[in-house]
């Protein structure tokens, strides 16, 4: 069953495969929407090949197709355009994440789809869009990362250039076009009429780099790679510590003051060079120097707690393992199960969506096995 939320009655058709669109909808499916996953007979979903298996059961599918349904259709057979086109006609929304031109070839472009389904919102997420001089050129997130200028400002100052950990190109044009569906949803209701949405990862990317951005237009600087340290505030970045290293992020004088008393150097509050965030920017090699001289002194844990009990803001870096066993994961419910059909309860990351009006259930209903569907989907549309 499909999880109760705001988007329930909400019924989405899913074209997407692989990261970026498949993470829209299953946003859409946490959300309470019905999200009817299209796949191509044979193979499914490219994701599907992707590891690592186990027990044969694919990881990387089932990360990111929780809550739907599939039905595999070849959209050049006339027999499965039949049922795409009735599963069309009680749609709310169309998502694909084809490359340009590939929908308009097989006859579903938005001015026919348009035509024939006047409420349809059709939602398209590509690599650089539909417009301009790049639309045709196909794309990876990794190709993304790089030509966005992602990868200049990721990563230790020296050495080779560096991806994002995740493919951040993909995750962030899925919630970008989850978010565009929400709107469009919004003002159908309004008004009545249906949208177009045209998301581009490359435009995406350059949203995500924020102020690095404007500080190029603005002051004509261009950002280049700091590791963790970040170019317009100090201390916010990483020290290290007798036994690791520890995260420092304050962004205001009054947590610098928090800091330099919790480190038994109140006289760094008054010192000329770092009385204001610009100053301490300006002299970030001294003031660093100042700071993990004091931390390596003691490990890492009893610096959290120490700086836990004064209010500075700090935290260790955890591997993936350590950051979900902190309680906090627990309380947020980001660890949720799924039972899959071989493997039993898996768990899975949850969802980041909480709302007073709706639960947020511990248990969500497993990605579906290919064509896993078609038998009740059929008998819906009465072509059984």
């Amino acid at each position: 069953m499909t999880a109760k939320g705001p988007l329930s009655g909400i019924t989405v058709v899913d074209l997407t495969r692989v990261l970026a669109g498949p993470y829209c909808t299953m946003m859409l499916a946490d959300l309470g929407a019905r999200v009817i996953k299209i796949e191509p007979p044979g193979l499914g979903d490219d994701s599907r090949q992707f590891g690592p298996f186990i027990q044969g059961r694919p990881c990387y599918f089932g990360s990111v197709n929780r809550g739907k349904e599939s039905i595999a259709l070849d959209l050049k057979s006339d027999e499965d355009r039949k049922v795409f086109e009735k599963l069309l006609e009680r749609a709310d929304v169309l998502t694909e994440n084809f490359r340009p031109g590939v929908l308009e070839r097989l006859g579903y472009s938005w001015d026919q789809l348009h035509e024939h389904y006047p409420r349809l919102i059709y939602a398209s997420t590509s690599g650089f869009g539909h417009a301009g001089p790049a639309r045709d050129r196909p794309s990876y997130d990794m190709v993304i990362q790089g030509m966005s200028g992602m990868m200049s400002v990721t990563g230790p100052s020296e050495g080779e250039p560096c991806r994002v950990g995740i493919s951040i190109a993909d995750v962030g044009s899925g919630i970008f076009t989850a978010a565009a569906v929400n709107a469009a949803l919004l003002h159908r209701e309004r008004t009545g009429e249906a949208s177009r949405i045209d998301i581009a990862m490359y435009d995406c990317l350059l949203a995500m780099l924020e102020s690095t951005i404007s500080r190029y237009t603005m002051a004509g600087e261009v950002g280049g790679r700091m590791g963790s340290r970040h170019p317009a505030i100090m201390p916010f970045e990483a020290f290290a510590t007798s036994d690791g290293y520890i995260v420092l992020a304050c962004g205001n004088d009054k947590m610098f003051g928090l800091l330099a008393r919790a480190l038994g150097l109140p006289d760094l509050v008054e010192d000329e060079r770092f009385r204001r965030n610009e100053l301490r920017v300006a002299n970030r090699e001294i003031l660093h120097e100042l700071i993990e001289e004091r931390l390596r002194r003691d490990i890492t844990a009893n610096w959290l707690a120490h700086f836990d009990a004064a209010g500075v803001p700090a935290g260790p870096i955890n591997s993936i393992d350590k950051a979900l066993s902190h309680p906090q994961v627990a309380a947020r419910n980001m660890l949720i199960s799924v039972t899959d059909p071989v493997l039993g309860p898996v768990r899975i990351a949850g969802t980041p969506l909480k709302f007073s009006t709706f639960e947020d259930p511990p248990t969500r209903r497993v990605a579906p096995d290919l064509d896993q569907d078609r038998s009740a989907i059929l008998a819906e549309l009465g072509l059984a």
